[in-house]
């Protein structure tokens, strides 16, 4: 059973909240190659994940932010303002849900068994998801996984593009069900349990392990 705290995203709160955990957001990393060993990327969050456990505080530049983020954060109110509209619904504040050694941040909830995900789009990346139908390949565990750990019924993916020349078409929303991610959520348990494993070997390797540089004097 997960437990959820009603703070604003990106903020020090939020950001505290989420430091050495595994969140939704870093799951694709995590799933990536599953049947396989840990790829380099889901390594380096391996060590991200186990210093912020050792110090028991968020790594540095954890709030890093770039064009694209900022660009999503101006627009997603606009997207949620106009999803509310269409859906004929209220979306409150996403918060953070934490279950052991995970976390998902959703950007709303919706009642009490809904969440949305809002992910603003350049209108090439926008085109091919309504072309192509169903959630973003590169969001599905992320999607996944808020689900899971929210224990939600369902979750909304939304893609919005705000230079879409039809305004009809700059809002997309797509449903998933939970019953139907039987086989995702046993997925992310055997992945996530073997990702623990790397997380607790690394902390074993860091704490353990003596770093030293010498210096040597020429002798002349």
């Amino acid at each position: 059973m997960s437990d959820f705290y009603d703070v604003e995203q990106n903020t020090d709160a939020w950001f505290d909240l989420r430091a050495g955990l595994l969140t939704s957001s870093n799951l694709a990393t995590v799933m990536a190659n599953d049947g396989k060993a840990f790829g380099p990327p889901a390594k380096r969050l391996a060590i991200d994940i186990a210093i912020e456990q050792i110090t028991g505080r968020r790594k540095s530049g954890a709030s890093y932010s770039n064009a694209h983020m900022e660009r999503g954060h101006i627009e997603e109110p606009i997207a949620r303002q106009l999803y509310e509209e269409s859906a004929f619904c209220t979306v409150t504040n996403g918060g953070i849900y934490i279950d052991g050694f995970m976390g998902g941040s959703p950007d709303g909830r919706v009642g009490t068994n809904g969440l949305i995900e809002i992910k603003s789009a350049i209108p090439g990346i926008h085109f091919e998801r309504v072309r192509k139908g169903g959630i973003d390949a590169t969001y599905k565990w992320q999607c996944a996984g808020n689900m899971k750990i929210a224990g939600a019924d369902w979750i909304d993916f939304i893609s919005y593009c705000a230079d879409y020349p039809d305004p009809d078409s700059r809002l997309y929303v797509y449903r998933a069900y939970a019953v139907e991610y039987a086989s995702e959520y046993a997925t992310i348990d055997r992945r996530v349990t073997e990702f623990k494993t790397l997380v607790e070997q690394t902390k074993t390797e860091i704490l353990g392990a003596t770093y030293w540089h010498a210096n040597r004097t020429a002798q002349i």
